[in-house]
């Protein structure tokens, strides 16, 4: 995963909590569940980027 890749995805985790905590201190349920959404689909992408990560690991170790 490239550096900026990770940089975006925590960018966007982070941007998740502020919308959460925003929505906690307003009472706002939407605004709660539109950053908890926020910070799921940022983890995925997370998720998904150290999978091809250790994929690449893994066929780097068969041909080198």
């Amino acid at each position: 995963m490239s550096l900026a890749d990770k940089a975006k995805n925590k960018a966007e985790e982070l941007a998740g909590k502020a919308k959460e905590a925003t929505g906690d201190a307003t009472d706002d349920v939407d605004l709660q569940a539109e950053g908890r959404a926020d910070q799921s689909e940022a983890q995925v992408k997370q998720a998904g980027e150290h999978a091809k990560d250790a994929a690449k690991d893994v066929k780097d170790a068969f041909t080198s």
